[in-house]
């Protein structure tokens, strides 16, 4: 396993493909354990780097992990394959708001697709949350930019930051959410619903 995971590292790098950091990976896993997480949902696969890592955590964790772009999702289907966890990874190949997931229920929800889509996809999928259930963002300094936005060039850059701006305001005015963040990698948001005293935080 060890090293088919270093042979994703390299593949990401060698293709511009974004994956978690490793700190980010490393405080997932340690949220699933400290919340006996059994059932995960993930927007953006990619190359099924994260998914992989969550479901490697406990031999009881499944996961559906969804992605729209093709040769992501193809290299996701070899990578999962190849690691022998086909059984308890779901890939879904398709736009995360097209699609249907009546009747399931997770205990985590990880947000890593389209930064412009994060309210869009934590209104959408905020209610397949099991009791006790947490959502959790990456991305939220977008590679220390959203703090230093004076140094950004790009017109759609900027739009990007903007809009996790806005993400970040819309977590802090959900009156029936409490939302923790943590500093760590790219930037991690952990919400879960207000007065739900199953959920284990980490400090």
């Amino acid at each position: 396993m060890n090293g088919l995971i270093k042979e994703m590292e390299h593949y990401a790098e060698a293709n511009n493909v974004p994956i978690i950091e490793k700190d980010s990976a490393e405080f997932i896993k340690k949220y699933i354990k400290l919340n006996d997480v059994k059932k995960v949902l993930e927007l953006g696969t990619a190359i099924g780097y994260s998914a992989i890592l969550m479901a490697s955590t406990k031999d009881d964790v499944e996961v559906t992990t969804i992605e729209r772009d093709e040769k992501k999702y193809r290299e996701a289907v070899k990578n999962v394959n190849a690691c022998e966890l086909d059984k308890r990874i779901k890939l879904v190949f398709n736009d995360a708001l097209d699609v249907n997931l009546v009747g399931q229920k997770f205990d985590l929800i990880f947000i890593d697709a389209a930064k412009g889509q994060y309210i869009k996809f934590f209104e959408r999928f905020e209610n397949y949350l099991n009791p006790g259930g947490v959502i959790i963002t990456d991305n939220l300094k977008f590679h220390g930019l959203v703090k230093n936005k004076e140094a950004i060039q790009s017109k759609n850059v900027k739009g990007l930051v903007d809009k996790i701006e806005k993400y970040i305001d819309f977590l802090k005015g959900k009156e029936d959410y409490t939302t923790k963040f943590y500093d760590i990698g790219d930037g991690l948001s952990v919400s879960f619903r207000k007065n739900d005293e199953n959920v284990k935080t980490i400090d």
